[in-house]
Formats: structure tokens, C-alpha cells, sequence
């Protein structure tokens, strides 16, 4: 590393136990670093084997990077089956926020190659102890930082019902906060049961309670991805986890658009931003939307090709980045989400031979339109200095 990198990449086998690690670590220049780490299991086993593994090879991990356990904020477990893993899943250590304040999502999406469950974990260290509020909030300075998930609405029968009510109980949450919609929301999952079917359902729904809250073209929307997965409860036909954060100044805010290479969502009636830069101090957090193989007019390039719809895609992430003054190599993780998973051993080579060491989990999730055989999303992490922004 020379003296300039700030994000160092790496990636540990742990042959004994069968779990595959990458991570990526921002060094920042005012001692607070953050962590993405991703881990999947190796071999095929049982839900109650692999999770084992997985704890062990995430403990040995944080012990590499000298990480105490505390300085955890959010961890995403993507499974096979949830329905049927839930038992075994819901009462580890890893996942039991009554344990720590790390926030924890969980999702049926099934991982690649061999694994009933993978994970990808989001740690920050600092000097100081991590400080969180009542509400789990991560406090810094005079911002604070929420990651909220597995958001439902079982009492509601349809997808346009539960959207619906899933937005507005956010909403009251947000508001019991001293937060709202617009101002502090930057970015949402939706995970959607049979998203071929209900996707059109889910966003009458949620352009609904958005023009509600001023979120329409003429002002913005919130940074998004929208994919097939599911909740442990059946009846749970979408899903929501969203981060926010409490006191930020818009000034921060910078919303990611490139509309003469990639169509902005409203154009066929679909509300979310493409991605979102977000100021502080010493970095600049870039955000980017599931985004797949699509043109300035909204139309599905290379239908039925993955290996083109994976050039396309990759090349639309690189120019959103490029809106945000980054590239691939400020990209801290990716999320891969592949309509059929014969194609995952393909896509995981070529994403790992193109991002060596980079955190990746590469899962089987249908996406928005049956067209679209792949779609990413990824978080970056650069260099800046401007005092006119708080401290991260």
C-alpha cells in the first residue's frame, strides 16, 4: 500500500473451516476507519454447520483486523431457505441484537456457490468506544445514524397494502425521531415475494406514499434497490431495511445522475435515485442502487445474455461513480443478484477476477423486470477534506 491509499483490500481462506472471507477497510484521516467484511461458507452442509463455521471464521477475522465485536453497526445474512432456517438462525449470537447494538437483517436470497447462509458485515472503529442511543442509534457528534430492518406488515393482505403501510409506519418512526422522509432517509432495501408478479403492485404503492412526502421528480427520491427475497414469515409478502440519519444538513447530499447514459426511474414510472454522495469531513460515502444492463431510454440491453448484461451493468456502475469523483477502486463492497443461479459460478469468477479481494456476495434474486439477468449494487468510500462538513 502506498501512502496515499486509504482502502486497503484483502482475503482470507480459512481451509479448516470452509469459509471464504474478503474485506475492505477505509482508512480514515481522522482515526475513524470503517470495515466492510463479507463471508460465505465453502463446502456444502447443514444450516446448523455452516453457521457455526461462519462465527468462527467471522472471530477469527475480527481478530486479524484487531476489530472488537462492538464496533459492529449492521449485518446482513443472506439464506437459502429462511422458512426452515429461522429456528436454528434466530437465537445465535450473530444475530441477537439484544447481544450488542449491531443492527441485523435477514433475508431469504440464496447465496453462491455451496452456502445455506452467507453474511456481510459493516464495522466502524474509532479511538472511543462506539456510543449508540436508547434506539440503537450510533451516535456521532451531532449526527446519528440508524439502520432499521426488517421492516413488515403481516396484518396487511396485499403487496400494495403492506408497501403501503410498511412506508408509513417508517414514517412514524422517523417522526418520533425528529426525522422525516426527505430530509434524513438515504437509502432503502425492498425485498419483494414473486417480484415478476407484485412489482408493478409495490410501486404504485410506494410512488403513492412518496408524492405523500414530497418525494416526486422535481424534488428527489431515496436511493434504492428493489429485489426478490423474503422474510422468516410467510405472510410477509415485502420487506423493507432502510439507513438514516438524524441532524444531516442537504448540503451533505448530492444525488447521483447520468441521464444520457442511464434513464432516470421516473421516466417509466419508477421512484428511486440512482445513487447518492453523502459529505463529511475527511470521506465521501457513495452509494449506488441496484442497477442493471439499461440505457437512456429505459430499455433492457443484451436481453438474455448475461456475460453482455454483466459489461453493461459494470459500465453503468463506472459512470455513476464517476458522477460522485470515484471508481472501482473506492468500491468497498458489492451485491450481485443473479435471476438464475447456474449463472452465479460464472458471475462470481469474473466479478472476483475484476475485483480481486473486494467483499462480494453473489445471491439468486429475480430483479425488477424478468429481462434483466443480473443486477448490482455498492457502497464506495473516498478521500476529501472540507471543514464545512461534520465529522463522520
Amino acid at each position: 500500500m502506498n501512502e496515499k491509499q486509504k482502502l486497503i483490500k484483502g482475503s482470507v481462506q480459512f481451509s479448516d473451516i470452509n469459509v471464504s472471507v474478503n474485506y475492505s477497510i477505509f482508512l480514515g484521516s481522522s482515526g475513524v476507519n470503517e470495515h466492510h467484511i463479507t463471508l460465505f461458507p465453502t463446502e456444502y452442509e447443514s444450516i446448523s454447520k455452516q453457521l457455526t463455521r461462519l462465527a468462527d471464521a467471522y472471530k477469527k477475522t475480527l481478530e486479524k483486523l484487531n476489530l472488537p465485536p462492538q464496533t459492529c453497526v449492521f449485518r446482513r445474512f443472506f439464506c437459502s431457505d429462511l422458512a426452515n432456517q429461522y429456528e436454528t438462525i434466530k437465537s445465535h449470537e450473530l444475530v441477537d441484537r439484544l447481544q450488542n447494538n449491531c443492527s441485523v437483517s435477514i433475508i431469504t436470497q440464496p447465496p453462491y456457490p455451496h452456502a445455506k447462509i452467507a453474511m456481510w458485515a459493516y464495522h466502524i472503529s474509532d479511538k472511543k468506544s462506539l456510543e449508540f442511543s436508547p434506539d440503537h442509534g450510533l451516535i456521532r457528534g451531532k449526527l446519528v445514524h440508524y439502520w432499521d430492518t426488517n421492516v413488515v406488515c403481516t396484518d396487511k393482505e396485499t403487496v400494495y397494502q403492506q408497501t403501503e403501510c410498511i412506508l408509513s409506519k417508517y414514517k412514524k418512526i422517523l417522526e418520533n425521531r425528529r426525522m422525516n422522509m426527505t430530509d434524513n432517509l438515504i437509502r432503502t432495501w425492498f425485498f419483494i415475494r414473486d417480484i415478476d408478479t407484485n412489482y408493478r403492485e409495490f410501486v404504485e404503492a410506494r410512488k403513492k406514499v412518496f408524492k405523500e412526502n414530497g418525494l416526486i421528480p422535481e424534488t428527489h427520491f431515496v436511493t434504492s434497490t428493489g429485489v426478490e427475497g423474503t422474510s422468516s414469515d410467510i405472510k410477509a409478502k415485502v420487506l423493507m431495511d432502510a439507513y438514516s440519519v438524524g441532524g444531516i444538513k442537504q448540503s451533505q447530499i448530492k444525488f447521483i445522475r447520468a441521464p444520457e447514459y442511464i434513464c432516470p426511474t421516473y421516466a417509466y414510472g419508477v421512484t428511486f435515485e440512482r445513487g447518492v454522495a453523502v459529505n463529511y469531513r475527511d470521506r465521501r460515502h457513495v452509494i449506488i442502487s441496484g442497477t442493471a444492463s439499461i440505457n437512456n431510454r429505459g430499455e433492457i440491453v443484451y436481453q438474455g445474455n448475461i456475460e453482455e448484461q454483466l459489461v453493461q451493468t459494470l459500465s453503468n456502475i463506472e459512470i455513476l461513480l464517476s458522477q460522485a469523483h470515484c471508481n472501482f477502486e473506492n468500491v468497498c463492497v458489492f451485491i450481485v443478484y443473479v435471476r438464475d443461479i447456474t449463472d452465479a459460478i460464472f458471475i462470481y469468477d469474473e466479478m472476483n477476477k475484476r475485483f480481486e479481494n473486494t467483499p462480494l456476495v453473489v445471491v439468486a434474486a429475480n430483479v425488477c423486470r424478468p429481462g434483466w439477468l443480473i443486477e448490482i449494487e455498492c457502497q464506495a468510500i473516498s478521500e476529501m477534506s472540507d471543514e464545512d462538513f461534520p465529522d463522520f
